[in-house]
């Protein structure tokens, strides 16, 4: 699987090392397993990602394959040299919905804190809704909020909202990620017409949940705005504004409205594997899981209303990096 190339908010790592306290991020996702280094400033050291694609196969089997983790640790190996070079002191690692749902979860779990000399927790759904929530929402206005947060990752979805006197943000975790629809339901290429509608309709019957939880949603659009996180997201901003060229700073905070959503949905459900690769601004490696996951937001704006979509670069790492920052009591490494 291909390594993403660092962009102009991702510091490739070669200038003179910070000295006091680094931080790093590390998330062991379905799709991808990425990497935030900072400094104590919060400047961005280091960010990258690799599509480890660690969650394949686990929806059928409820294990994690061998080669998918194999791909993982050694993306991992890759991220403890890095962490090294840049002299990181304090880190937190987290695993999501793939070693959720796999039996042996435990077993990468320990090859993987081996791996980094550092403890990889199994987040929840709710604690990984929460971190993203934190992170997406640190740069933006409060006072335009309140902000829905919808994080679409590959085993799972977080719609995370801060309720009216709550002290925390509540989060709905629902299990309909890219890769798990893709999986499940997306077999032909490109997929036909029903199982597009069966992939929309597990997402909705997802979101009938959320919207019980979280009644904000039932506000929407007066009273609050849609943050989107994630792959699936940042590619879908790439391809709509027409960006042949990664590059974080104009994708953060960027817009989607919902007829864009719309318009790109049906365009990619319409083609086939290597034509939505063909893409300028197409991530490689997220050509075959994108049509579950765009599905997703449509189905999300769709139901709740939503006009349009605030894009962010800002998600779990900053979330993870943001609590070792609060705390400083991670253990050096």
């Amino acid at each position: 699987m291909a390594e993403r190339q660092p962009g102009p908010r991702e510091h490739p790592g070669a200038q003179a090392r910070p000295t006091r306290w680094i931080a790093a991020a590390i998330d062991c996702g379905t799709n991808s397993t990425r990497l935030l280094v900072t400094d104590e400033h919060g400047a961005q050291l280091a960010r990258e990602l690799r599509v480890t694609r660690l969650g394949e196969g686990v929806d059928a089997r409820h294990t994690l394959g061998r080669d998918a983790t194999a791909r993982t640790i050694e993306a991992l190996r890759t991220y403890r040299g890095l962490m090294d070079d840049l002299g990181v002191v304090a880190v937190r690692a987290v695993a999501t919905s793939a070693v959720r749902d796999a039996s042996n979860g435990q077993e990468f779990l320990d090859a993987a804190a081996a791996t980094l000399g550092a403890t990889v927790e199994l987040l929840s759904g709710e604690e990984e809704g929460r971190l993203a929530y934190a992170g997406a929402v640190a740069e933006l206005d409060a006072g335009k909020g309140p902000y829905v947060v919808l994080d679409v990752g590959g085993g799972s979805t977080e719609l995370t909202a801060l309720v009216a006197g709550d002290a925390a943000p509540r989060v709905v975790s629902l299990d309909v990620g890219c890769v798990r629809l893709t999986e499940r339901y997306l077999h032909h290429d490109p997929p036909l017409a029903g199982e597009l509608e069966e992939t929309a309709a597990a997402v909705r019957r997802g979101l009938d949940r959320a919207a019980d939880a979280l009644p904000v949603l039932r506000e929407v659009p007066q009273h609050a705005t849609l943050v989107g996180l994630a792959g699936t997201v940042t590619t879908l901003s790439m391809l709509a504004h027409g960006w042949t060229t990664y590059d974080p700073e104009l994708v953060h905070h960027s817009e989607l409205t919902s007829s864009t959503v719309e318009t790109w949905a049906d365009r990619l459900a319409a083609e086939t594997v290597e034509a939505r690769a063909a893409h300028a601004g197409m991530v490689e490696g997220r050509e075959d899981v994108i049509v579950g996951g765009v599905l997703v937001m449509r189905e999300v704006m769709r139901r709740f209303g939503f006009p349009r979509c605030i894009v962010s670069e800002s998600d779990i790492l900053d979330g993870l990096v943001a609590s070792l920052a609060t705390s400083r009591t991670a253990p050096r490494q």
